[in-house]
């Protein structure tokens, strides 16, 4: 490995996952995903989380060629999911006097995940607390639901760096030339969209330090225009709408659900409308689907009734998200049914709970087959999205 400054005493040792098809079991990442860690070079060294188990030993030899001759101090986890901690264990074989630092719940995950006391050196850390390895002082912000209750993020005052676990990650490893804020919203919305209360409050806490370089666990390192990454974020997590336009979401058997959906689409773009997405959920990817949910500000969801419900694909589209949160968002609704649609009345009633939602005053009722009647329908539901 090149060594790869992050600055003059802080060195990037992570690693490129080629290998891997899902992320989390359920995400499909083409182009790989990149496990983060970093070496902070001081009279004493702390290294910054691990990576997955099966490039630990890749991961070690890039952490020996930084260190030399030395060996660290200081082993910080940030973050205890497998894909940022298995390799604890394997570490302490090769650097057995090393304190790993973390907190309460930290350790706890860290019993369970591992079966026994791999830690016996252990530092325990409280929320602003702080660790002196030199001229780097790291302190400690916790950032409980971001998206674990044992996360935390770390500053260092000294190079002005943010380390900020899963936080400001994305899919992809670091080596695939792709654009940030595609799959960085699509890691968002799926990982931590939950959570947006949470990832408000640590924006808070950001934004009363001095912040060059962010240095995620996922995805590049963020070292120039660090405002359009924060904005982003604060867009994400506070569930607003970061594009104008309207997504059509459809879930059809036969096809004539899809040909109103298709319909509607044709007439927004024929009326200017700045953005139209039309996706067929069973035949594309959900996490994108989910994404652009929350990305646009306008959403209608095409569905045939389906065993008194909603078709399985709607209803998994749906689920995910209200999981996530949907909120603040003009919805509408094209139902079809050849003898009992009820599509519509469920749709509406799985999103009571949810917060400013303000549904179209039109609604499609198709029953069997588009027809007159529901074209019009269709003309009065475009008129009212483009307002």
């Amino acid at each position: 490995m090149a060594l790869n400054h992050v600055t003059d005493s802080i060195f990037y040792v992570g690693v490129n996952d080629h290998e891997i098809d899902l992320f989390e079991g359920q995400y499909i990442v083409p182009n790989g995903m990149a496990y983060n860690s970093y070496v902070i070079m001081d009279d004493k060294i702390a290294v910054m989380d691990t990576v997955d188990i099966n490039f630990a030993q890749e991961w070690l030899g890039n952490i020996a060629e930084v260190l030399g001759d030395r060996k660290p101090d200081y082993l910080v986890i940030q973050h205890m999911e497998p894909d940022h901690s298995a390799s604890i264990a394997e570490f302490l074989k090769v650097y057995p006097d090393t304190v790993v630092v973390g907190n309460a719940k930290t350790f706890v995950m860290m019993q369970q995940f591992f079966g026994a006391d791999i830690a016996p050196n252990r530092e325990v850390v409280a929320n602003k607390g702080t660790l002196e390895l030199g001229t780097h002082t790291l302190t400690f912000v916790f950032a409980p639901m971001v998206h674990w209750p044992e996360v935390m993020v770390t500053y260092d005052a000294a190079d002005k760096v943010l380390f900020s676990a899963d936080g400001f990650g994305k899919f992809g490893a670091l080596d695939a030339d792709e654009d940030w804020a595609c799959e960085a919203r699509r890691y968002y919305i799926g990982i931590v969209g939950k959570y947006g209360a949470q990832v408000q409050a640590l924006l808070k806490v950001a934004a009363t330090l001095d912040i060059q370089k962010i240095c995620p666990l996922h995805g590049p390192i963020l070292t120039e225009n660090l405002g359009y990454y924060i904005e982003k974020y604060d867009i994400w997590s506070s569930y607003g709408v970061e594009s104008e336009g309207v997504m059509i979401a459809y879930a059809s058997v036969y096809g004539n659900t899809k040909k109103a959906a298709e319909m509607l689409a044709e007439q927004l773009k024929a009326k200017g409308c700045p953005k139209v997405v039309l996706t067929d959920l069973a035949r594309s990817d959900m996490a994108e689907n989910i994404e652009d949910a929350f990305r646009y500000g306008k959403l209608v969801l095409a569905s045939v009734t389906y065993n008194g419900g909603i078709f399985p694909f709607m209803q998994t589209f749906v689920h995910g998200l209200l999981e996530r949160g949907y909120q603040k968002r003009t919805m509408g609704i094209i139902e079809n049914g050849t003898w009992a649609p009820t599509a519509g009345r469920i749709i509406k009633g799985l999103f009571e709970k949810s917060k400013e939602i303000t549904w179209l005053d039109t609604t499609v009722t198709i029953k069997s087959a588009v027809n007159a009647a529901n074209e019009a329908q269709i003309a009065a539901m475009a008129e009212e999205l483009m307002k």
